[in-house]
C-alpha cells in the first residue's frame, strides 16, 4: 500500500508492504520489542538492499545485540552492519548530546553536516531511526526534545531522507506522546501507517510552544 507523504520519489519502507515518499518524518509507537523490531529490521534491511545509508541509534539494547539480531534475520547480509558505508550505529550520547547537553540548534548543525557529508560523492538516500527512550534520562536540555522533533520538519522535506523516531508507549507518558503526535506528520501504530491528524506545522507548533526556536535550520 502506498501512503503519499511528499512529492518526492517513492520508497519501500520494508515492513507492512508499505511504500511512501522520501522526505518524510514519522513516529513509530510500540509496546513490545517485537513491534519495535518489525519496524527497525525491515526498514534498515530494505535500505541495505537498496544501498541506502542507514543511521540507527539503538538504546534499549547494545549495538552488538542489534547486530546479532540483524545477522540472524538476514544471514546473507551478516557483514553489512559493520560496513560504515552502509550502517552508522551511533549511541545516544554520540548522536544527541556529545558535549553532555542536548541542544536543538546543535542538532540542526550536526544533521546538516552529516547530510552534506553523505552527499559528497553524489546523491545518497538516508534512512534514520532511533529509540527515543534516552530522553527519559536527566540530560541537560532534554526539555527541548519536542522542539528538535518539530524542527526536523524544516530539515527533512526535499531531501532523500526518511526518519522514524521510535517511542515506547510503556515508558513515555500520554502527555509526551501527544506532543510526539503534534510534531510528526505520519505515525506508525500497530503496524499501520496513517497521516497524523494531530500534527502541527513547525511554524505553528513552535510559535505556540517555543517561539525562540522558530525558523529554518541553520547551516554551518
Amino acid at each position: 500500500m502506498h501512503i503519499a507523504t511528499s512529492k518526492q520519489e517513492a520508497m519501500n519502507l520494508g515492513f507492512g508492504n508499505y511504500t511512501c515518499n522520501w522526505g518524510t518524518h514519522m513516529c513509530g509507537l510500540y509496546e513490545t520489542p517485537h513491534e519495535r523490531d518489525e519496524i527497525i529490521l525491515g526498514f534498515l534491511h530494505q535500505g541495505d538492499q537498496e544501498k541506502d545509508l542507514q543511521l540507527y541509534c539503538p538504546v534499549e539494547r547494545p549495538p552488538e545485540d542489534f547486530c546479532s539480531a540483524y545477522q540472524r534475520e538476514y544471514p546473507a547480509c551478516a557483514g553489512h552492519v559493520h560496513d560504515p558505508q552502509r550502517f552508522r550505529l551511533l549511541g545516544a550520547r554520540e548522536l544527541y548530546y556529545p558535549d553532555g547537553r542536548f541542544s536543538p540548534r546543535s542538532m540542526d548543525r550536526g544533521l546538516a553536516e552529516f547530510y552534506e557529508d553523505s552527499q559528497r560523492q553524489g546523491k545518497r538516500n538516508i534512512r534514520a531511526t532511533a529509540e527515543m527512550v534516552w530522553a527519559l534520562d536527566a540530560i541537560p536540555g532534554v526539555e527541548h526534545l519536542m522542539v528538535y522533533e518539530s524542527r526536523l520538519n524544516y530539515f527533512i522535506p526535499g531531501k532523500p531522507w526518511m526518519s522514524i523516531c521510535l517511542y515506547n508507549l510503556t515508558r513515555f507518558s500520554g502527555a509526551t506522546i501527544m506532543k510526539v503526535l503534534q510534531t510528526h506528520p505520519f505515525a506508525i501504530s500497530g503496524g499501520v501507517i496513517t497521516a497524523n491528524p494531530y500534527y502541527q506545522d513547525p511554524d505553528d507548533w513552535l510559535k505556540a510552544n517555543a517561539p525562540d526556536f522558530q525558523g529554518q535550520v541553520e547551516r554551518g
